[in-house]
């Protein structure tokens, strides 16, 4: 069976003082997961302990498509193995890549996703953010669009928050995998890996940056991820 994918709209608080380790992310405490989910148990009995999908690596080739890099290696786990990242960059058309951008990139590719996101459009509140200041302005209006039109073209955009419990025991079900918005910084840190050289900044501020998490380990609480921006 293949996976369904969810997208997460900036998950890590650059503030979060909370340990990330490893190759994984053992705490989730996000912009989106504020709010706990109270239809969902804890890591229900008829749940494995842990589970992980064989996803493989793919390195991002610019300091811009890290999304792009994700959503490829969902491609590649899924079985469509022809495309690349320049084609995919072609099809958005922009290399200010935000997440509405990936939703649609699953949906030509018939991906099954869902999109969770507290801001519905582009938040302009972001424009304090030395990582957004450049862009923000020119995306205003395309992001606002692209949110506009995705009933139409059959997006489903969840404006809601998700706990990473929720995460966690969707991963244990055997039948998911996200693509996550997080602050590099914060998560760069903490693991112990090589970087793709020369597609990060030095900028110390709020640097966003995806991920896909591909599998969770109720033992050790801890989320396995696959970053396009390092060695694995």
């Amino acid at each position: 069976m293949w996976p369904i994918c969810l997208l997460f709209n900036k998950i890590l608080k650059a503030g979060d003082e909370r340990e990330l380790k490893g190759d994984n992310l053992n705490v989730i405490d996000p912009y989106l997961f504020q709010q706990p989910s109270s239809n969902i148990d804890s890591h229900p009995p008829s749940l494995r302990r842990s589970h992980f999908f064989e996803v493989p690596h793919i390195n991002q080739i610019y300091t811009w498509d890290c999304g792009l890099a994700c959503v490829l290696m969902v491609l590649k786990t899924i079985g469509v193995n022809n495309c690349d990242i320049p084609t995919l960059a072609e099809l958005c058309r922009t290399t200010s890549i935000w997440t509405v951008d990936l939703a649609y990139l699953l949906q030509r590719f018939a991906v099954a996703f869902s999109y969770f996101t507290v801001t519905f459009g582009a938040n302009p509140n972001y424009c304090i953010e030395s990582f957004y200041k450049e862009e923000l302005p020119n995306d205003l209006v395309r992001v606002d669009l692209l949110f506009q039109k995705a009933m139409e073209a059959g997006i489903d955009i969840q404006c809601r928050s998700i706990s990473a419990e929720e995460i966690s025991i969707l991963i244990l079900s055997g039948k998911y995998v996200a693509i996550a918005l997080v602050d590099h910084n914060k998560l760069s840190h903490v693991l112990q890996d090589v970087p793709v050289p020369g597609v990060f900044s030095n900028n110390s501020g709020y640097t966003g940056h995806y991920v896909l998490i591909c599998g969770y380990d109720a033992g050790a609480d801890m989320f396995e991820i696959r970053d396009p921006g390092s060695s694995k």
